[in-house]
């Protein structure tokens, strides 16, 4: 990272932290009055919807509570109501696609617009310039690794609709020298994690810890006795944050591992460009493109807007020297993985992805009646992360009469299928330890089987080792990964995370990349 990155002057760094002016002072300046953005809660919202789209009632989801009369199906005798999974490689007409050509010119386009206007929306052609602005920089260790890092903010412009202002904060950590351009990993997280200037040395914990198990003896009896029983336990080992907690098995932080390998990361939350809530549609990107109105049916959800900050973020990235821009790559858990799913399909700039944990909406079947099923997704909870035109697909009674999930146009593998023939890294956590069957962990592997065709059809390996029909495949064992493809699995044994495949991950992405960079340890004393 140049140090010339960081010489920014003062002024810009106010203007980024102060934000626009005003909407007051906007108004006051220009002489012209903004209509107020409309205020809804999600339940208002959702209703508005359905009154756009006709539907008067919706099927209800099912429930996570095994005690209720609607609980979720996890019987796989009953999971594909349906029929099979929509096949990528047959046209609308059902006459195949048998070439790469036909794939892009034709095939392609077609499945881009169906998810757009029936599932994720569409992004308005006028989305507002993003300025980004380097509001902080710096040096130091993370895992013994020296690091150099920088904050910035995204600002959208919002001169067309002052009263709705917009902000994208990202943190891009990377080694400190490195020997060549680096992969940098987007990491979809929430809140802004702390990336400070330094981790405590090894004589710096040992202090807190001696200061920790004296404050506990004295004012604890019964802690003073576990002390006692473990004189040399280490209280505090290094930083308690999330992004920096070791994985279950021991091993190093997932972001340690990334600038251990080489790697760069850049921490991005996705929820200050658009809340995860319906009661957050007229705000937010969505909001203010909207100038504060609800949206309309084929406009964009919550997933698309996320996946535009990250498409963003990439291009701010791309334009630094020390980042490889043709090896960026995106990664979220649970509904960040679905929205890393999303980003990766719809932006062909990002290389690679890691999808942790991803259920309905992301690499699940929607038309698997296994855990969460459409009608979740439909509800108030939800409903803010797709198009509206989505709930067509849970109308129970609708102008246009009913309709069910196997009358949508589309389906989970062949999302997975548009990110082909890139780096996709399909990962899940074993069901009993915290991803729960509520993600149908074996719909996400029949989806990514199916999308394999396409990686095939365009002179690549997709899936490799998986055996048996898309129906009737045999999923492999917990912690037993397919990594020999462009297209990889991994199901571990560490719950609703995808940290324990992350040394795995980067191994298989650096095997493709033709990157192999470690970096040294820095001396501790």
């Amino acid at each position: 990272m140049s140090p010339m990155r960081c010489l920014v002057p003062i002024i810009c760094v106010l203007t980024a932290w102060a934000g626009t002016p005003g909407a007051a002072c906007a108004q006051r300046a220009s002489g012209r009055v903004w209509p107020a953005p409309v205020t809804f809660t999600a339940r208002q919202d959702h209703r508005n919807m359905m009154e756009q789209l006709g539907i008067q009632q919706l099927w209800p989801g099912g429930s996570r509570s095994e005690n209720s009369p609607r609980h979720a199906n996890y019987d796989e005798a009953l999971a594909d109501p349906y029929g099979p999974l929509p096949h990528a490689l047959r046209f609308p007409g059902g006459h195949p696609v048998r070439s790469a050509r036909a794939w892009w010119l034709r095939r392609r386009p077609e499945l881009v617009a169906d998810f757009e206007r029936d599932v994720y929306g569409r992004i308005p052609k006028d989305v507002p310039h993003v300025t980004w602005t380097v509001v902080a920089c710096g040096r130091g260790t993370l895992g013994g690794y020296a690091i150099a890092f920088r904050r910035l903010i995204g600002v959208v412009d919002n001169s067309a609709y002052p009263l709705i202002r917009v902000k994208i904060p990202v943190t891009l950590v990377l080694p400190a020298a490195p020997r060549r351009k680096v992969p940098v990993l987007i990491l979809f997280t929430a809140g802004v994690p702390p990336v400070p200037r330094t981790e405590p040395e090894r004589h710096e914990l040992a202090l807190l810890n001696a200061a920790l198990r004296t404050a506990l003896g004295r004012y604890s009896p019964s802690a003073r006795a576990v002390l006692r029983r473990h004189p040399r336990a280490a209280l505090i080992t290094g930083s308690m944050s999330s992004l920096r907690a070791r994985t279950v098995d021991g091993g190093a932080p997932p972001i340690v591992q990334l600038i251990a390998a080489g790697w760069g990361f850049a921490t991005l939350d996705p929820t200050a460009a658009q809340p995860d809530s319906g009661a957050g549609l007229t705000r937010g990107i969505i909001g203010l493109t909207d100038h504060g109105q609800p949206r309309t049916p084929g406009e964009w959800g919550t997933l698309r807007a996320w996946a535009w900050a990250a498409s963003q973020t990439l291009a701010e990235l791309g334009t630094d020297p020390d980042v490889n821009a043709h090896a960026i790559g995106i990664e979220g858990v649970s509904r960040f993985g679905t929205a890393a799913l999303v980003t990766l399909a719809f932006d062909p700039r990002f290389a690679l992805g890691l999808i942790g944990s991803s259920g309905k909406g992301g690499a699940t079947p929607l038309r698997r009646n296994y855990g969460a099923t459409v009608g979740n997704l439909a509800g108030t909870g939800k409903f803010q992360w797709m198009a509206g035109n989505f709930l067509r697909y849970d109308a129970a009674v609708a102008a246009f009469g009913s309709r069910n999930p196997g009358e949508l146009p589309v389906d989970s593998n062949e999302l997975i299928a548009l990110c082909a023939p890139r780096l996709v890294f399909i990962s899940y956590g074993m069901p009993t330890l915290g991803s729960t069957r509520w993600l149908d962990p074996r719909g996400g592997f029949m989806a990514t089987v199916a999308a394999s065709r396409v990686y095939r059809l365009l002179g690549v390996p997709g899936l490799v080792g998986a055996a048996g029909t898309v129906r009737h495949v045999h999923m492999p064992a917990i912690n037993h990964g397919l990594l020999a493809g462009r297209l990889a699995w991994r199901e571990d044994d560490g719950g609703r995370s995808d940290a324990p495949n992350m040394k795995y991950f980067i191994a298989w992405a650096d095997h493709f990349l033709h990157y192999h960079n470690p970096q040294p340890k820095v001396l501790e004393r």
